[in-house]
């Protein structure tokens, strides 16, 4: 499976979503590629901590991709590995865009904040143009740092809900951070100690989630 975690608003986490699921899916076993192909590079330099930090190394391969490439290699290196993570960052990038016509899936972190909200159009439209181009390109929309308490939460998953290119998720992930505290140290939320037992069932949920969605899919066909 190929995921895309992307958006066209910075700030919402996507790069801590990212390597959560890379470091995830490997220690369960799977063979997972984690491309960066967001220019601020900070899942290539999570991973280099990682890699200082662990005697057996990151766990999964990572690479760094720009441009018409992101689509080229990756579609190269597909069947080499059981799935494929790309970081594309916060901005609608030729990188992105070369990302997702050949991704099963795309995931847009939203902060439950109008002003993120407010950009919900613009993704819409991004992923309503790629799948012209990638009909089997599914969107996923879920919300990231999610406030404790207060009705920002309830607000954003209202409009979250409505709109008809993404499909909302009710796995939201706290604004907590354990997130933070384990990226510092090249390491999932998972695998910190002490461990944040709220922290860990939300990371926990989505994964279950995203991948549960790629065990019920059937196969998809040859990409060209």
């Amino acid at each position: 499976m190929i995921i895309v975690v992307g958006g066209i608003k910075g700030g919402s986490g996507k790069t801590t979503v990212a390597t959560n699921l890379a470091v995830i899916r490997s220690t369960g076993g799977h063979d997972v590629l984690l491309i960066d192909a967001d220019d601020q590079e900070t899942s290539t330099d999570f991973t280099i901590i990682r890699n200082e930090r662990r005697p057996d190394g990151a766990g999964y391969t990572s690479i760094k991709l720009t441009g018409p490439a992101v689509r080229t290699e990756t579609l190269r290196l597909a069947d080499k590995y059981e799935d494929i993570i790309i970081d594309t960052g916060g901005r609608d990038t030729t990188s992105q865009r070369a990302a997702l016509t050949v991704a099963d899936f795309l995931l847009v972190p939203f902060v439950p904040r109008s002003f993120d909200v407010w950009t919900l159009e613009k993704v819409s439209g991004l992923v309503s143009e790629m799948q012209a181009a990638n009909p089997d390109l599914q969107a996923l929309t879920f919300i990231n740092r999610a406030d404790p308490r207060g009705q920002d939460n309830d607000d954003a998953a209202v409009v979250l809900r409505e709109t008809e290119m993404l499909s909302f998720v009710e796995t939201p992930l706290g604004a907590r951070k354990a997130f933070s505290n384990a990226a510092a140290a090249g390491l999932a939320v998972t695998e910190i100690k002490p461990q944040d037992p709220k922290a860990t069932e939300e990371m926990m949920t989505l994964y279950r989630y995203i991948f549960a969605v790629k065990e019920a899919s059937a196969p998809k066909g040859a990409r060209a």
